[in-house]
């Protein structure tokens, strides 16, 4: 899977994805992530990204000069790519989304918003508006990584045990994961369920299911 991500600060990224399930993906040919700098599409001496909004307020918006150049530039990398707008007024995020990415292994451009927000007009060329919650972050960066990690970890061969992904929190669309516990039989007084030690795997599958929550803690 091919994914190239527009942002003004590409150094933020390698710390995460170059580590866990995001290297393994990348060491087995699975994931291919690049990086384009959205300052090397600014105008002028000084590679302006910004300017202040028509009609008056605080804060400056992303010009789209350079942020067409940029989805343009990475469209020539993977014409048929998917370009992702990160923007808190976007489409919430839920594992059915990164499910639905996963399976279409196609290309994604993902673009990572700055400043108080961007020029409208890069809209026209994007494919879905994303958010990852009700509240505001200083820029795209963190949701974009949230974005892969969520998407990548679902793609055959990188978890390693194909069923890992289907048991877990929201696989469903519904249901949260079950309580797990591993050794010692009993911490501080804090013991495994009897259940869970029986070997009756049918008896396991019940408990599991009827412990499953419904709402987050």
């Amino acid at each position: 899977m091919k994914i190239q991500v527009i942002t003004l600060f590409p150094d933020m990224f390698p710390g995460v994805m170059n580590a866990s399930m995001l290297w393994k993906a990348q060491d087995k040919q699975l994931l291919d992530v690049s990086y384009i700098d959205l300052r090397q599409f600014g105008l002028g001496p000084r590679q302006t990204v910004d300017d202040t909004p028509y009609g008056g307020g605080d804060g400056m918006l992303l010009k789209p000069e350079p942020l067409f150049a940029a989805v343009e530039h990475a469209k020539k990398n993977d014409p048929d790519a998917q370009v992702l707008l990160m923007t808190a007024r976007g489409r919430r995020w839920v594992q059915a989304s990164a499910q639905e990415y996963a399976d279409a292994q196609q290309g994604l451009i993902i673009i990572c918003g700055r400043y108080e927000g961007y020029d409208e007009r890069i809209t026209s060329i994007v494919d879905a508006q994303i958010s990852v919650g009700d509240y505001v972050l200083t820029g795209g960066e963190l949701p974009a990584m949230t974005i892969i990690d969520s998407v990548v970890r679902l793609i055959p061969g990188v978890l390693g045990g194909e069923s890992s992904a289907a048991i877990e929190s929201f696989s469903d669309g519904k249901t949260l994961e079950f309580p797990q516990y591993t050794r010692p039989e009993d911490f501080r007084g804090m013991k495994v369920p009897d259940v869970l030690l029986s070997g009756n795997h049918a008896e396991i599958q019940k408990w599991r299911t009827e412990n499953s929550r419904q709402e987050p803690l």
